[in-house]
């Protein structure tokens, strides 16, 4: 489907105070960084084109900073209203975060302990005990999501096109028809069922309805204003992207009609932003680094950054609330949300001060391979940035004519960038572009060659021009690749 794609970049070129930046020095301003944020907006801006992606807003953080964010296609497809950084979309289970972080500010107060039962709170918690002899659920089995709680109230809303999310009322009214599914403390279970219930705890505790408790103790001090327990509906028409379908078998979305998420909210009823997640995130960096207390206490924070539940086939990690991870030698935190037209990620690496953020209006879409690509792209490069500032290669400027896009008359693309003085091919689409890329050596003139993983060289790479000396093509292995002047 031939699309057009409407873009916002928001670039903040702030001042860093990390050891050997100047008050005046940015990290967008080293190459290093720009040249990967480039290849970012370039990789998934095809993808999009690529996998008919409706829309997508995606932010990358840096200490307190956005240091980049930008919305690729459509919020809402019909009437061609861009994804910007500002688009509100729905975050789905990226809201457990939020309730996990009022039932631990609730714990900090002396108010609940985390060993409690969950029927202390809730008397009306009756669910079926197909193990009498297993420990109870208590409020930590939740948050780690080893309680034993079937995954779902029993109720089909996540089935269309309905989308009927139940009240609490009618959660509690079926809730002694539903039974254990595992023996408590046992097995990993994901269960929004028990995120759920704990949004009835820290309404009970804390004498406030959830939604409002969340708002002034946790969304207002951060400054998150547009993020709310619910997905707004006066927002609809506005800045709320609109969701769809993952690619049905006739090749289309379906656009998914509006609906609300009721008693599931505080396990998936909350919507925001990527510059409200990107708060979220530098929040957590921050007291990380400063410690003391800012809506928790640092060391509250670090407790639930730490794996509190590991499944016996040591595959399955998970922090309070948090989910846990780890990339090569890397912890990154954060959570995920899927919502019936909404896919979303944040991951936050403590060590680095790096968070990505990807939130898209479409199902069928991996947020998290968007997050993981971006943060094997850009990871090196402020790490470079920060440890050696002002060290950036520099470049013949005479290179920069061959930089642009390449199309195959067969279909796919390459893209020619500059990185560490030097030509880089990266070939589009692809899942994991920076795995991909090939180094041009210059041989004379227009003339290149491919250099090998052993630094020995291959095959060349001619770009040829025209009477003018604008290059209209690169060829390499004697095929063409004709050049594209985007507008």
């Amino acid at each position: 489907m031939k699309r057009q794609f409407f873009s916002v970049l928001i670039l903040l070129v702030l001042s860093f105070g990390n050891a050997g930046w100047t008050g005046t020095q940015s990290l967008t301003d080293d190459s290093r960084v720009t040249t990967a944020l480039k290849m970012i907006e370039v990789w998934v801006d095809a993808q999009l084109a690529y996998e008919d992606i409706p829309g997508m807003s995606v932010g990358v953080v840096y200490d307190q900073d956005l240091i980049w964010s930008r919305g690729f296609g459509y919020a809402d497809v019909s009437v061609k209203r861009p994804a910007t950084p500002g688009t509100i979309y729905s975050i789905c289970s990226i809201s457990k975060l939020f309730t996990s972080i009022a039932i631990m500010q609730l714990w900090e107060q002396g108010k609940l302990r985390l060993d409690d039962p969950l029927r202390k709170y809730l008397p009306w918690f009756k669910i079926q005990d197909r193990f009498p002899e297993a420990p109870e659920i208590t409020l930590q089995g939740v948050l780690t999501h080893s309680s034993g709680l079937p995954r779902e109230a029993d109720y089909p809303y996540w089935t269309g096109p309905e989308y009927n999310f139940p009240t609490r009322e009618q959660i509690i009214d079926k809730l002694s028809g539903q039974e254990e599914l595992y023996p408590a403390d046992t097995l990993f279970q994901y269960s929004n069922l028990g995120m759920s219930l704990l949004g009835e705890v820290v309404a009970a505790v804390s004498g406030q309805a959830y939604d409002k408790y969340v708002r002034e103790h946790i969304l207002d001090p951060l400054g998150l204003n547009d993020t709310t327990p619910e997905i707004p509906e006066d927002e609809r028409g506005n800045k709320l992207a609109t969701g769809y379908s993952m690619k049905l078998r006739d090749g289309e979305r379906r656009e998914i009609p509006f609906y609300t998420v009721n008693g599931i909210a505080p396990a998936a009823g909350f919507a925001s932003t990527v510059e409200d997640l990107a708060r979220l995130a530098s929040w957590q960096l921050r007291l990380l680094e400063k410690g003391g207390q800012e809506v928790l206490k640092v060391n509250t924070l670090k407790k639930m950054h730490r794996v509190h539940w590991l499944d016996p086939d040591w595959g399955t990690r998970w922090g309070l609330g948090f989910s846990v991870s780890r990339q090569d030698e890397t912890i990154q935190v954060g959570h995920g949300g899927s919502c019936p037209g909404y896919r979303t990620q944040l991951a936050i690496q403590p060590k680095d001060k790096i968070a990505v953020i990807v939130m898209t209006n479409a199902q069928g879409v991996s947020p998290s391979a968007f997050v993981r690509e971006i943060f094997d792209i850009l990871a090196p490069a402020i790490h470079e940035a920060v440890e050696e500032p002002g060290k950036a290669k520099k470049h013949d400027p005479a290179l920069e004519r061959f930089v642009g896009r390449y199309n195959r008359p067969l279909g796919g693309e390459t893209h020619v960038f500059i990185k560490e003085g030097k030509l880089v091919l990266m070939p589009l689409p692809s899942d994991n572009p920076s795995d991909s890329l090939t180094t041009l050596k210059h041989i004379e003139k227009n003339i290149f060659r491919r250099v090998r993983d052993d630094d020995e060289l291959a095959e060349a790479v001619i770009f040829e021009t025209d009477p003018a000396g604008s290059v209209t093509r690169m060829i390499r292995n004697s095929q063409y690749y004709l050049r594209v002047h985007d507008e």
